[in-house]
């Protein structure tokens, strides 16, 4: 059977000497289709009005031009008959800020009375220090204590308790070289600026000074460094690799469909070197990324945005040079930085400094520090990884979105009275069209009965913004990749190749265009070339079509910021794929005014996807932390994994460490391992 390859990214690499990011390749067989609101008229909430019945947006009539393709029954269905509601600006949505108040007498009261009676393991002594080293991937999942790795909204909520824990004096940030996306960083940075609202402190240790470790940093209250410290404070860079040549070299022939003219995945496969619409593209992520981190690092340090960026300018390695421009607090030894925290605390000096870790932490209930919510309750559906529709035998728990399993998930929210709304939390590239539009179809369902909205993590592009589209309001971090709606399909001929190796393949068919799915040994007839492109322009109008009457745009703008690119959530907002900047708290508040919930008003946060506790979820994960799994060849059996069909995806763009093989997709691999056998 032939081989198609379907991508939505190029190979792209950010770089920040210590941090790339790459958009990995993935091999599969068909054609791909890459890639509202209750209106309000204040963020108050008790004047919010909420109708019996809820629609997902109230589609503009004019989302269709005379130009369109005709429409399909159910998007003529959901088109409403007065026109568009009334657009609301990101100003009039709350803002989720978190505000710190101090506890009364009777609530001191009542929490140190819970406390006596938590279990040993969730008890903490007095006057500790909360200690937690940030370090490589932090995943958008919960975790349980049987899995390894840092979790998002367990790093949240432990900050979230730690400031109005009497317990807990102040925290200690050990902070290295980070792997994830920015929109996590974006995160944490906004949850360490809420925890000094507490009045305690919170310290930053960093050893290893990047762009994201350094971002992180110097929110913090203070920040040390050791002396032999590495500082890596030099710039951004974007990196876009093309197969061109390698298909050349080792005998194959692409035969590549791309719709949109950033769909730069085309041009991973057929060109040599970038074009114009990628080079265009990459440097608007770029700038969109350099500017924002000036930008917060501005904020935090007092400085301003011009010496901030002279600074990088200047190359500078040694980090007593951080300590002389007032970029760090001193430079100090770990045990330096402890002792100091002691003779703070007033704890002798031969005494250990009182401290609990971010794991046994985790385990302290919200309810035992007075934090649990009120009789209303927010769902928060978590969807992070590749989409498929089916669980495959190797995928891992909370690794993926298992359409069948989410939308049972869906299903159980929808059914729940008790739940006033719900928030699903994106974090994935896409994957599958038939599972993705499955599952917008479910939220579009449970956003008619409760108000829904989307909060974007690092990730949510193609398939992630196909699920996105269904919610009443979307929500971004400024540095969330989304967008990516366009299409790119590529047909290998490896006749050449076969030819090199000796190896030999014959194909009988039934039908005029079956060879289209199959016999890569010779190339397509002009026929099925021409089907091939039509089917890839058929999946592109979809999409697109789904998306401008999903955001209530004609399909003449919608084309405008789709063809294929990938934005920034800072640019989607402002061209209106996204209604409103911010995280998982901004959500939440959004929610609460869309279901009339008063604004100051506590709710309960019912997590839908919690970590399983099966044997066998709970062995796969002790396996996988004590043997580890090989990236490059788990990559390649994931990708061997995902059953046919169109897929709605822009692959992965991860962030990762220099240093790390950023290019290890499998079919790079493989055809680095086959150039090496020839020698």
């Amino acid at each position: 059977m032939a081989k198609l390859l379907l991508l939505h990214a190029p190979q792209v690499v950010f770089s920040s000497s210590r941090s790339l990011v790459s958009a990995t390749t993935a091999l599969y067989r068909r054609p791909l289709l890459v890639n509202s609101k209750f209106t309000s008229s204040s963020s108050d909430s008790h004047s919010s009005h909420i109708v019996p019945r809820f629609r997902s947006r109230r589609f503009s009539s004019r989302a269709f031009d005379d130009d369109s393709p005709a429409s399909s029954p159910e998007m003529e269905k959901d088109q409403p008959r007065d026109g568009a509601s009334p657009v609301v600006r990101d100003e009039d949505y709350p803002t989720g800020e978190m505000v710190y108040e101090d506890r009364n007498a009777w609530e001191s009261f009542v929490v140190k009375f819970r406390m006596l009676f938590a279990y040993p393991w969730q008890r903490v002594r007095k006057g500790s220090v909360l200690t937690m080293t940030l370090r490589g991937q932090i995943s958008d999942q919960l975790k349980s204590r049987f899995t390894s790795g840092l979790s998002l909204p367990q790093i949240s909520e432990n900050l979230v308790k730690a400031a109005y824990d009497p317990r807990i004096a102040g925290v200690y940030l050990h902070i290295e070289p980070l792997s994830c996306g920015w929109g996590k960083v974006e995160e944490i940075r906004r949850h360490i600026l809420d925890f000094k609202k507490s009045g305690k402190f919170i310290v930053g240790y960093i050893d290893i000074c990047g762009l994201k470790e350094y971002y992180l940093g110097c929110a913090c209250s203070e920040l040390y460094a050791p002396p032999s410290a590495y500082s890596f404070l030099y710039g951004l860079t974007v990196q876009a690799s093309f197969l061109g040549g390698v298909f050349e070299k080792v005998g194959i022939e692409p035969q590549v469909q791309r719709i949109g003219k950033y769909k730069s995945a085309g041009d991973q496969l057929a060109r040599k070197s970038i074009s114009e619409e990628n080079y265009e593209m990459l440097s608007v992520l770029l700038d969109n990324i350099y500017a924002n981190w000036l930008d917060g690092v501005s904020d935090s340090t007092g400085k301003k945005r011009e010496d901030v960026e002279n600074f990088i300018n200047q190359g500078v390695y040694d980090i007593e040079k951080l300590k002389e421009e007032g970029l760090i607090k001193d430079v100090r030894y770990d045990d330096e930085v402890i002792s100091m925290l002691k003779e703070r605390l007033g704890v002798e000096k031969d005494k250990k400094l009182p401290t609990v870790n971010y794991k046994k932490y985790s385990g302290v209930k919200k309810s035992t520090l007075g934090l649990s919510g009120g009789r209303d309750q927010i769902a928060i559906i978590r969807a992070g990884g590749s989409i498929s529709r089916v669980k495959g035998p190797l995928s891992t728990p909370g690794s993926s979105i298992i359409a069948e399993q989410l939308i049972e998930k869906i299903r159980s929210v929808r059914e729940n009275k008790k739940i006033k709304a719900a928030v699903i939390r994106i974090d994935s590239p896409g994957g599958d069209a038939l599972a993705s539009d499955l599952m917008w179809r479910e939220i579009k369902l449970l956003a008619e009965t409760k108000p829904v909205i989307a909060s974007m993590s690092d990730v949510a592009a193609s398939g992630g913004y196909y699920m996105a589209m269904a919610a009443n309001t979307i929500v971004a971090e400024n540095l969330t990749l989304t967008g990516s709606i366009g299409v790119v399909t590529a047909r290998f001929t490896l006749a050449k190749l076969y030819e090199k190796i000796g190896f030999n393949k014959e194909t009988i068919s039934r039908g005029k265009y079956a060879e289209l799915l199959g016999a890569e040994e010779k190339p397509l007839k002009p026929e099925a070339s021409e089907l091939f492109g039509k089917s890839a322009q058929h999946a592109y109008q979809l999409f697109r079509n789904k998306a401008a009457l999903s955001r209530s745009m004609p399909v003449d703008k919608m084309e405008e910021v789709a063809q294929g690119r990938v934005w920034t959530g800072k640019d989607a907002h402002s061209r209106g794929l996204v209604d409103a900047l911010g995280g998982l708290s901004r959500a939440i508040a959004i929610a609460k005014q869309k279901a009339n919930i008063p604004l100051d008003k506590k709710v309960t946060l019912v997590e839908i996807s919690k970590p399983s506790t099966s044997l066998p979820d709970i062995l796969s994960g002790i396996g996988s932390s004590v043997i580890g799994v090989d990236r490059t060849l788990k990559g390649l059996l994931d990708e061997l994994t995902i059953s046919e069909g169109v897929q709605a995806r822009m692959d992965g763009i991860m962030f990762q460490q220099l240093g790390q093989d950023s290019l290890a997709t499998p079919i790079i691999n493989l055809l680095k391992d086959y150039l090496s056998s020839l020698r």
